[in-house]
């Protein structure tokens, strides 16, 4: 009997070492890529829905508290950091993408599962709003300085040439890499009773405009800019309010109604080599087409902004 009873006791201890030994390097460290670099990113706690506050119901915003981990957030800074380059938009009649000042922060895109970092959050995207990774586009890394701002704005199309590749933009996932000590607030003007919430004076002037969500790091916005019927949604109007203090951080990602990874090109950008920036030249002599190739050539079914000034096709 005892000897039985001690036979147990070491099972356990041995089934507790081998479940330690599991969870800990899975919990603790992330994944890590052949050279290392993705070493250490520990990833956000599981889902947990009573981290998600519905904030709006017209248009339909959530916010997840926590939705990254900040060695995450830190991860996706570093990739985005030395690669940055000014924002553009897309003209409403052509489609094609042009500098306004309307947007005045700097942004790069990633590649789709570019590392197991990227990967996790992409998985973690999806399984948050049920929405296919195929119907996402790219991961944006922006960065916000002093002043910078982006004007209100649809994330649904006006154009058909970007409705043709997936449709409209269903949904967006907005996530804070960075909190900003004043300003930058995500705004909503358009939305339903925004004069109700309280803002106190941390809140910018612009966030008194509209129902404003802080950037938090780690945290992460959910808003839909089309109807459950797929109409779009004129609530959906935002914009980010100008940074006072500090600097932000985020990283948009945008979800197509279809598969956008498998739609066709539409002719309009794949006609050739036309650069979509009068800047293109000049940035390509300065080397970004090597540096920046995401943003600059493109990649399998996204080309990029600046295909002519980077020689990478004939006409």
């Amino acid at each position: 009997m005892r000897l039985r009873l001690r036979l147990r006791g070491v099972l356990l201890v041995l089934a507790l070492l081998l479940a330690a030994t599991a969870v800990v390097p899975v919990l603790l460290l992330g994944d890590a890529d052949a050279d290392g670099a993705t070493a250490g990113v520990a990833p956000a706690p599981p889902f947990n829905s009573s981290r998600v506050k519905a904030v709006s119901w017209q248009p339909r915003i959530f916010v997840y508290k926590g939705f990254l981990s900040d060695a995450e957030c830190d991860h996706l800074v570093r990739l985005g950091k030395k690669k940055v380059h000014r924002s553009m938009v897309a003209d409403n009649d052509s489609g094609k993408s042009v500098m306004s000042e309307v947007r005045t922060s700097s942004g790069t895109f990633l590649d789709k599962r570019q590392d197991p970092v990227v990967t996790r959050i992409e998985e973690r995207i999806a399984a948050w709003t049920f929405l296919p990774e195929e119907n996402a586009e790219n991961i944006q890394i922006l960065r916000y300085e002093h002043g910078q701002k982006y004007e209100p704005h649809f994330d649904y199309f006006h154009d058909k040439v970007n409705q043709a590749r997936g449709g409209h933009r269903y949904a967006t996932v907005l996530m804070y890499l960075s909190t900003v000590d004043k300003g930058g607030e995500t705004i909503f003007p358009n939305a339903k009773g925004w004069e109700s919430q309280p803002k106190d004076d941390t809140f910018s002037d612009c966030a008194r405009k509209g129902l404003a969500v802080k950037p938090v790091k780690g945290d992460a916005v959910l808003f839909f800019s089309l109807h459950v019927n797929g109409v779009p949604d004129p609530l959906s109007l935002h914009g980010s309010c100008p940074v006072i203090e500090g600097e932000k951080w985020s990283a948009p990602k945008w979800i197509h109604v279809r598969s956008y990874e498998n739609s066709p090109v539409p002719e309009e950008e794949n006609e050739g080599c036309t650069d979509k920036s009068e800047h293109c030249a000049q940035w390509a002599a300065a080397g970004e087409c090597g540096k920046n190739p995401v943003y600059m050539v493109g990649t399998e079914g996204m080309p990029g902004q600046c295909r002519k000034s980077c020689k990478v096709c004939d006409s």
